[in-house]
């Protein structure tokens, strides 16, 4: 799965009732992620923590879509530990999780490690994480092996990353970059068109070499 390809549509069995993802999606973003098996712990706690944040993906026009290779009854009777372990999700729990017994959807959007994608009876998915926007565009993922648990701050920071930039494609954000700090201007932008895109200011740092490429401003 490049960034920027399309996520094919498909059907699936969740814990709140069958979707066509197309259909589902709407017109809104969604991020997509997997988990290697139910009724494990650290998979637990990213579900439990990704529910408890459900408010914060909602007002940013995203929706949340689990996955795994589990079958459709495991998932529901996980939820009420999950729900049990993470008190604080408020009301049910607020997504639907997908059941991909046969594994197919997991290999077509290469969620199986490499050792791992041949073995039917043995291949769990990995911690794969695809950020889509509205047109089904693949627009940001992350895989994590087993081991790791995911970090919701860095999801939430991402999509807002992402979200700014389709509103002012002149711009990227920096590394540890959060929601109100500076941001760097494209090389691309010239220094004429400066004034006319942000005119709340711009700020140039001098470079060593001679070279001025660093510009930033927190007008967006």
């Amino acid at each position: 799965m490049r960034l920027n390809s399309i996520i094919p549509n498909f059907k699936a069995e969740t814990t709140q009732g069958p979707i066509d993802f197309y259909d589902w999606q709407g017109k809104s973003w969604v991020v997509l992620f997997s988990h290697p098996a139910d009724f494990t712990p650290v998979c637990t706690t990213e579900l439990g923590r990704i529910a408890v944040h459900q408010s914060h993906f909602k007002e940013r026009n995203v929706k949340l879509l689990a996955h795994s290779v589990d079958k459709l009854k495991t998932h529901v009777d996980w939820v009420n530990d999950i729900k049990s372990y993470c008190q604080d999700i408020p009301g049910e729990f607020p997504y639907p999780i997908i059941a991909d017994a046969d594994r197919s959807l997991a290999v077509k959007l290469d969620m199986i490690d490499e050792d791992s994608k041949d073995n039917v009876e043995l291949a769990m998915t990995v911690r794969a994480l695809y950020v889509i926007s509205p047109d089904h565009r693949l627009r940001l993922s992350m895989h994590y092996p087993t081991s790791t648990g995911r970090n919701v701050d860095e999801i939430l920071r991402v999509i807002d990353s992402l979200q700014l930039v389709d509103r002012k494609p002149q711009i990227a954000t920096p590394a540890n970059w959060v929601p109100g700090e500076k941001v760097m201007i494209l090389p691309a932008v010239k220094n004429e068109e400066l004034d006319s895109l942000f005119p709340g200011g711009v700020d140039t740092v001098l470079m060593p070499s001679g070279n001025v490429y660093i510009r930033t401003t927190t007008d967006y």
